[in-house]
């Protein structure tokens, strides 16, 4: 898997938006490493710097610079919808009759396709595949006989999917979230001006303080000179579509989404994994880096109880929580090895164990996930020839039975082995003493959401969104692209 998006738009008095946005950005960096990019405006013109690569190697002094302007938007990338290339690369900008217009996008649209034909057949001409110049045109288009929250609204009722936008429209800054929350963001207050970004932890590096997450189907607009923002809740739902898995693995421990601190959300993940399917090792350890907090509640957990749910003898610790692998931070991950060969070499220069803490013991190792089961098998055979007596392997989330339609770049059905193997097939394939999921009912119950309010398609196989061949967990439709009037009449 690969990550989303990371989004940002700041609105600022008296200085430009070009370092703030720049450092934000740094702070979204594990959200995408495609490409990156930054739209500023002075108040005349729009300004714009976009290419592919890391942050750090996009933008250099004299780039930030030129992006002139008190506001402006920004982005990262991995690819979800559309080529990896410059051309899909964000913020999009685009110029029109009523103006300049950027847009940074995090989700994916599953009805994108739908609305570039129709534009198309009206004479827009696009330059990229994907979905984000979709969404730039349509609200091009409404801007031209609306004012700028109907534009926003009526956009909002044609395209369908997940997305958080940050967008300029000339010197005004606006975020907008889906109707059912599923992809983060938040309000941030500076000393100088508001920040919109996709996680708190870009606001807490401007050393802003978090206001709040942006609510679903609303659309916030930051005031000019930083003064304020304004909010209008355009569209309400009976139940969000939060996904869970940013609080697994995606977003970074120090972030705040959705009210819910996910250093915090991962320890009680793991004290539950202990309640529902812990067992009684020398150690638990987890694979760095999101394995970390899972094993820190599941050790917590296990020194207060047995695996039954009994409480401990005063002089029993439990499981002794230790580090027992060591990451190479200058390997990618191993999921976007092209392949399998590369994937399998790629564990070994990635993770090294320390002989000591396994040698001659029981080891229990905790994970965020088990996709393909390549990273597992390989991570259990590394262990076992360390000299691990057993291994037994605990995941902090459901497994993982279908592709993600909402912005994961996840694997196909064919590719996950948990989509046609059972649990117990699974840890044969892997060559594990044991092999345990957390449940869905638990992470409903850490999360503090029902089930039907959080996304889980990946683990049911069941959508909150009308996707062409896949079952929904609720009523939902897509829009009807060909029954509406191509202008905007409401």
């Amino acid at each position: 898997m690969t990550e989303k998006c990371g989004v940002v738009g700041v609105s600022l008095a008296g200085r430009d938006a070009a370092r703030p946005l720049y450092y934000a950005l740094y702070a979204l960096q594990h959200r995408g490493q495609e490409s990156a990019g930054i739209v500023t405006h002075d108040g005349f013109q729009q300004h714009s710097h976009v290419e592919m690569g890391l942050v750090g190697d996009v933008f250099d002094e004299g780039d930030l610079d030129v992006l002139n302007g008190a506001t402006g938007i920004g982005h990262v990338r991995y690819p979800t919808a559309g080529s990896v290339d410059s051309s899909c690369a964000q913020p999009f900008s685009v110029s029109f009759k009523s103006g300049s217009l950027g847009l940074s996008h995090n989700g994916n649209l599953v009805n994108a396709d739908e609305i570039r034909e129709e534009l198309a057949a009206a004479g827009h001409a696009f330059t990229s595949d994907g979905d984000t110049e979709v969404i730039a045109h349509d609200l091009a288009r409404n801007l031209l006989e609306e004012d700028l929250v109907r534009a926003v609204k009526r956009t909002m009722g044609r395209i369908h999917g997940s997305y958080a936008l940050t967008i300029s429209h000339d010197d005004t800054v606006l975020g907008v979230r889906d109707p059912q929350g599923n992809r983060p963001l938040c309000i941030g207050k500076l000393d100088d001006g508001y920040i919109l970004a996709s996680e708190s932890a870009a606001i807490d590096t401007l050393d802003g303080e978090l206001v709040r997450d942006v609510r679903p189907g609303e659309l916030v607009v930051l005031q000019e000179d930083g003064q304020g923002f304004d909010s209008y809740q355009l569209v309400e739902n009976e139940h969000t579509a939060h996904c869970f898995f940013e609080h697994v693995y995606f977003a970074r421990p120090d972030s705040v989404i959705d009210e819910t601190l996910v250093y915090e959300a991962r320890r009680n993940l793991g004290r539950k994994l202990w309640e529902e399917s812990g067992v009684e090792t020398d150690v638990v350890m987890p694979v760095p880096d999101s394995g970390r907090a899972f094993a820190s509640g599941y050790a917590d957990a296990a020194g207060e109880t047995t695996p039954d749910g009994e409480p401990r003898d005063p002089d029993d610790d439990g499981v002794e929580f230790a580090e027992g692998l060591m990451k190479n931070r200058y390997v990618g991950r191993t999921f976007i090895m092209p392949t399998q060969d590369e994937r399998e070499r790629a564990v070994r220069l990635k993770l090294n164990p320390i002989k000591s803490t396994i040698e001659g013991k029981t080891v229990t190792v905790i994970d965020d996930s088990i996709v393909r089961g390549t990273t597992s098998t390989q991570l259990v055979q590394l262990l076992k020839d360390c000299g691990a007596e057993e291994v037994h392997v605990r995941i902090g989330a459901p497994a993982i039975v279908a592709p993600c339609y909402m912005g994961i770049d996840m694997a196909t059905r064919e590719e996950l082995i948990a989509s046609d193997k059972s649990t117990a097939e699974i840890r044969d394939a892997i060559d594990a003493d044991s092999l345990a999921y957390l449940s869905t009912d638990a992470v409903a119950e850490v999360l503090g959401n029902e089930r039907i309010d959080l996304c889980l398609g990946c683990v049911t196989g069941e959508y909150p969104y009308d996707i062409e061949g896949e079952e929904t967990d609720r009523d939902v439709t897509r829009p009807d692209i060909g029954g509406q009037p191509l202008r905007a009449d409401d």
